[in-house]
Order: C-alpha cells, then sequence, then structure tokens
C-alpha cells in the first residue's frame, strides 16, 4: 500500500494458496503483487542473469525442502550460498533483507553471523533477535517463534 512491488516466490503451491488467500482477506487483490511456485535458488539464479535488482528481501527459507522440480534444500548446506547469490539482487538503494529461521537449533547471534558474513555489507546495521507471540494476559509471557537476523541501511 504504501507503493512497493511485492514478488512472493515458495517452492510449495500449498503456501502460495494461503498467501493468495491472505492478500484477498486483505482486500490488497489490486496491488502489484507476483506469487510464484518455484525453487528460490533458480528464481534468484535467473534474476540475477536478468539483471534484476531489489530494493528489499525477505527470506524465510524451511530446514528441509524439494523445489518442485525436485530440488533438495537442507538450510545448514544451502544458506550461505543463497546469501552470497541474494547479495548480487540488492540494488544500489536496497533498504533491507531480513532472514527468519524456525526449525532449527541455532541461536539468532549464529544467523546474524552468517548474515553477516554472507553479505558482507559494509555500509548499515545489522541486528538480530527472537520473534514471539506474547500472551494476552496479565503475565504477557512471550512464546518463542523463530530467531532473525537483518541488515538495514
Amino acid at each position: 500500500m504504501a507503493g512497493a512491488e511485492v514478488t512472493h516466490v515458495d517452492a510449495s503451491k500449498k503456501a502460495i494458496n494461503l498467501a493468495f488467500e491472505n492478500r484477498n482477506r486483505n482486500s490488497l487483490q489490486g496491488l502489484p503483487i507476483r506469487f510464484l511456485v518455484e525453487d528460490a535458488v533458480n528464481f534468484v539464479k535467473r534474476e540475477i542473469r536478468r539483471n534484476n535488482k531489489y530494493d528489499g528481501i525477505i527470506l524465510d527459507p524451511p530446514k528441509y525442502g524439494r523445489g518442485p522440480n525436485g530440488e533438495i534444500w537442507k538450510i545448514e548446506d544451502n544458506l550461505l550460498d543463497l546469501i552470497y547469490l541474494i547479495k548480487k539482487l540488492l540494488s544500489k538503494k536496497a533498504l533491507f533483507l531480513v532472514l527468519t529461521s524456525y526449525a532449527i537449533r541455532s541461536s539468532h547471534t549464529s544467523l546474524y553471523y552468517l548474515l553477516k558474513s554472507g553479505l558482507k555489507i559494509e555500509n548499515g546495521v545489522y541486528s538480530s533477535g527472537e520473534l514471539g507471540i506474547k500472551e494476552n494476559n496479565p503475565k504477557g509471557r512471550v512464546l518463542s517463534c523463530a530467531n532473525f537476523a537483518r541488515w538495514q541501511k
């Protein structure tokens, strides 16, 4: 709604269908949102060849997955290589890259150093933390859901 164009890439057709539903529930059908059922690594490589650039990227990789054509993804084997590729997609005026992880036994500090060593962008700020859902009661405890690391200009 603020003027961004969005490309949502996921190898899971089910995830893309849920994204469509969320778009429709929020009355965002008229906005420039592309949904692609595709292996993210293949998508990124093609965008690099086309010299397409992005001002912001959100990565939410699974721990393990299979692409539509049988591609195998293992976060511990493939994430750093994906970050190296993703760096090539960032425009000169890029504002952010956010990486989330919800299914691995790793701290947000690990994601922080992985992102920082993979991007090697000197200007900007790196940060990391934990994502959680706060109870809606007087105790207000937080249920841990995921970790994140981010670079922002």
